[in-house]
């Protein structure tokens, strides 16, 4: 494999300052954050201005860029005060805004015309056209949707050579063409548009068990759908409509259109139905060829993820990249270092309609060969070498570890640990225990996984 002389960014997100700080000494070039007011991440959302600037003002002294999310798609009202709010934050010099609404980005142009401005996956960019448009209103980055293949980012590639291209390569998908849903609005009035997603699609449906026969089949009930509906409806309008509604806890079986008579109800296990819920983006296999193509940044989904989530993602990536770039060929084990990560089960997303057999077969192997979970934060450790743990997850005596550290991991045994007052204990029980366990004063700050294969 030929050695490649780009390497792409690779962008992290960053919900806090921590975050920002555990993204960087685990590999990532560039983080993104955003105002809780004009971004859409208004919920767990830590950058007010003076976090901004802090943060800002750290990464740029690492030689690393910060860029603001400033991507709602706003209302009329939220216009009248939005360039007073965001002179401030332009005064701190970030390396770009990314941003989605035309309007907005006109009055930005106008009002500082040098500032870079890289467009919102929001705005729906499928095509290389749509690339040439922003191109030509002076944007300095695409960043395009979820929902490409990698030949089709390759021919955005070839048709737009001088624009910068960014693409997502990890975290959450969307059941809406890229995040436009309108779910959690109709739910909750709180619009997804506007920041304030409350991820209905991801919700537990808990539903009552379906009509069974004697042979314990699920039997559809028949009924007449419309009459139902307008009998509920007066029946909630009766009860004026403080009652839950009737049909809110009925059971259906539904009935897919490629398969006649094959019932399915709207269950899934003990814990209820995710009835939309889509599995997480993982392409840390497709790095190689996006390095290939020339995309200019790599972007991982998470603002409201764990640190440990940030430090390990950044870290995979970044070994990915990395690989790609010397021309070594992909490690399949990268794999299993995410499947500790928490998620929703994973998906290369639209980047690869059909997996190869050759996929398939190191997506089982190595990613069921080791997987772990995260046990704790290493906040201190003494002249002696007791670490002080602050558990996330049990673990115990006897158990592997994996000490995940910008220097480098390690995997040890561990045969001893105690607790808060010093006494001899074989099981951390989970989150919210002080124990310490022994380990080499270069782990400060160490997070902790146990290997659970």
């Amino acid at each position: 494999m030929a050695q490649i002389s780009k390497s792409p960014e690779l962008l992290l997100p960053a919900g806090d300052l921590d975050r920002m700080r555990a993204a960087f000494d685990f590999g990532a070039d560039a983080v993104y954050a955003g105002q809780p007011r004009y971004s859409l991440r208004a919920r767990n959302n830590d950058f007010k201005l003076e976090n901004l600037r802090t943060g800002i003002a750290e990464a740029h002294a690492r030689g690393k860029k910060f860029l603001v999310a400033s991507n709602i798609l706003p209302h009329n009202d939220k216009l009248k005060r939005y360039l007073a709010d965001m002179a401030p934050v332009v005064e701190m010099k970030p390396d770009a805004l990314i941003m989605a609404d035309p309007g907005l980005i006109m009055m930005v142009r106008e009002r500082w015309p040098d500032l870079p401005i890289h467009l919102s996956v929001q705005a729906n960019t499928v095509n290389f056209a749509g690339v040439k448009f922003w191109q030509k209103q002076g944007l300095k980055r695409v960043i395009l949707s979820r929902e490409l293949s990698l030949d089709e980012v390759a021919q955005i590639r070839q048709e737009c050579p001088d624009m910068e291209l960014e693409v997502f390569v990890h975290g959450a998908l969307c059941i809406a063409y890229s995040g436009r849903c309108l779910l959690s609005g109709y739910f909750n009035h709180r619009d997804a548009n506007q920041g304030t997603c409350t991820n209905a699609c991801r919700w537990d449906y808990k539903l009552g068990d379906a009509f069974e026969d004697e042979a314990g089949q699920a039997q559809a009930i028949k009924f007449d759908f419309h009459k139902a509906v307008e009998q509920a409806d007066r029946d909630f309008s009766a009860a004026g409509g403080t009652e839950r509604h009737p049909l809110a806890d009925q059971t259906y079986l539904i009935e897919e259109s490629q398969r006649p008579g094959e019932l399915m109800p709207i269950q899934e296990d003990e814990h209820g139905t995710y009835i939309m819920n889509s599995k997480d983006l993982r392409a840390v296999e497709h790095v190689q060829r996006l390095v290939e193509i020339g995309v200019d940044s790599l972007k991982i989904e998470g603002r409201t993820k764990s640190r440990y989530y940030v430090s390990r993602a950044a870290q995979v990536y970044r070994r990915a990249i990395d690989d790609a770039v010397a021309g070594r060929s992909f490690d399949p084990t990268l794999l299993a270092e995410l499947d500790g990560l928490s998620n929703r089960g994973y998906t290369s997303g639209f980047y690869q309609r059909h997996r190869s057999q050759d996929t398939q077969n190191y997506l089982d192997g190595h990613s069921k060969a080791r997987r772990s979970q995260y046990v704790g934060e290493v906040r201190s450790i003494d002249a002696q070498g007791w670490a002080d743990i602050e558990v996330k997850n049990r673990f115990e005596v006897g158990d592997r570890l994996e000490i995940i550290h910008p220097s480098g991991n390690e995997i040890l045994e561990l045969t001893e640990m105690r607790g808060k007052d010093g006494e001899p204990v074989m099981a951390a029980a989970g989150n919210g225990v002080a124990v310490s366990i022994r380990l080499p004063a270069r782990y400060q700050g160490a997070l902790i996984a146990r290997l659970l294969t």
